[in-house]
């Protein structure tokens, strides 16, 4: 009796996995195994590989560095402006990829807020650059970070930072030494998934940056260029792309499964 019960409920489920997995295995069949090397080896996708590399490590280091404080302030705050600060961190998740773009040219562009007196006074222009690739970066990749790290921070009893507290600990060395080791697998999911979310950001880096080869084409945009010249190595880029996502989600499955 309880297989037909359960037919319901497995037709929609399963057609989910179909929708879901059906175009990664199309993209697996597409390949051009043989000369997968070759393809991975062509003039665009190296430097755009580099400059991937590149930038998702500065990137994830800005995370780290301005993420931490933020998740733990979010974590320990009770103010009531805390949770309008919580939902400020984390529009970006929702927001489409093209208007972060354009939001980060209203800051950062040759006339923006910030990028306007930058281009006055200095004359450094942003748009269309490496820090380009950067700022969209880590303005798509931050939340994820804060999420993670704020949930696991979230978890610890807050009577471990008391107990430091009375034994003299300020609260940089509380947070150095109690708080961090103990979010320690928070912090490292949290900054797998912002490298990874740096290594697929398209919508706001190609308004923002372009795609200028060797300087602002990263991996995923080097994919959009050799759809039309190249498809063979647009496929090879793809497939190397989702197997460093599928990586770095099977580095996490342990914390998830739990």
């Amino acid at each position: 009796m309880r297989a037909p019960s359960r037919l319901p409920l497995l037709v929609p489920a399963w057609l989910a996995v179909a929708v879901l997995v059906g175009p990664l295995a199309a993209l697996l069949l597409r390949v051009d195994w043989a000369g997968l090397p070759g393809h991975l080896s062509s003039p665009a996708v190296g430097p755009a590989l580099r400059l991937s590399a590149l930038t998702t490590t500065v990137t994830l280091v800005v995370v780290l560095l301005l993420g931490t404080p933020l998740a733990w302030l979010l974590a320990r705050s009770d103010h009531r402006a805390t949770a309008w600060l919580r939902a400020l961190v984390t529009v970006p998740l929702v927001l489409p990829p093209v208007v972060g773009g354009v939001a980060l040219l209203a800051a950062w562009g040759r006339t923006g807020v910030v990028g306007g007196p930058l281009q006055d006074w200095f004359g450094w222009t942003v748009p269309f650059t490496t820090l380009a690739v950067v700022l969209a970066e880590v303005f798509v990749a931050l939340p994820f970070y804060v999420v993670s790290v704020e949930g696991s921070m979230r978890g610890l009893d807050r009577r471990y930072d008391e107990v430091a507290a009375t034994l003299g600990a300020g609260p940089v060395r509380t947070f150095t030494a109690v708080v961090l080791p103990m979010a320690a697998p928070g912090v490292a999911a949290g900054a797998a998934l912002a490298w990874a979310r740096a290594l697929g950001e398209f919508g706001a880096t190609i308004t923002f940056a372009g795609s200028f080869p060797g300087r602002t084409q990263t991996a995923p945009l080097a994919v959009y260029a050799a759809l039309e010249q190249d498809p063979q190595a647009a496929l090879a880029l793809s497939v190397l792309l989702l197997a460093v996502c599928v990586v770095v989600l099977g580095t996490l499955r342990s914390r998830w499964l739990r």
